[in-house]
């Protein structure tokens, strides 16, 4: 069975519809948006990090080249000090939501397909809707729902925004599965 030609509809519908509700939970529902603070000296914290004309990337503060350093008195009095952050900084332009979203498109076209992959062998043709999207969607929630764990785990965010954003790829992946559970093939 050639699963993308079987499956390129709910593959495709589930993307667009993923996408169109991920911009309704960012546009309308706005509920990340007291995740986000600025600096109340944003232009000295700006100037400082221009002054040190740094490439794009990712950049920790305090930074430990080396793992066995962070016993070392100076680097536990930098910790014991604060701030601890992790900052990625991109190259400066005029604000373009143009490419994030098409990455984001193909992200959400490469989850569904995924959740195809995974199903077809499983289920075939004779799955019932139901079937199809349990198996859907629990593929989608590994997809969608699990990466901004890791963030708070490691990087320190506020777990109320891991838990916002795992409440996006749950219902990106209810969204996924009933679309799979809607085009699947019988």
């Amino acid at each position: 069975m050639n699963v993308i030609a079987l499956l390129w509809l709910p593959i495709l519908v589930a993307a667009v519809f993923v996408f169109i509700a991920s911009a309704l939970v960012h546009m309308v529902l706005k509920w990340h948006a007291p995740d986000y603070h600025g600096f109340s000296n944003e232009d000295d914290v700006a100037d400082a990090l221009r002054k040190g004309n740094p490439a794009p990337g990712i950049y920790v503060v305090p930074y430990c080249s080396d793992m066995k350093d962070m016993a070392s008195p100076q680097m536990q009095e930098k910790f014991r000090r604060g701030p601890i952050a992790k900052i990625t900084l991109r190259a400066g332009q005029a604000p373009s939501m143009g490419k994030p979203l098409a990455q984001w498109f193909v992200y959400c076209l490469f989850v569904s397909l995924l959740c195809a992959l995974i199903a077809a062998p499983l289920l075939g043709g004779n799955a019932s809707s139901h079937v199809v999207f349990h198996t859907t969607g629990l593929a989608a929630i590994l997809g969608y729902a699990f990466g901004s764990f890791v963030q708070g785990i490691w990087w320190g965010q506020p777990w109320s925004a891991v838990f916002k954003d795992s409440a996006d790829g749950i219902l990106y992946a209810i969204i996924t599965g009933a679309t799979f559970a809607w085009l699947w093939p019988h």
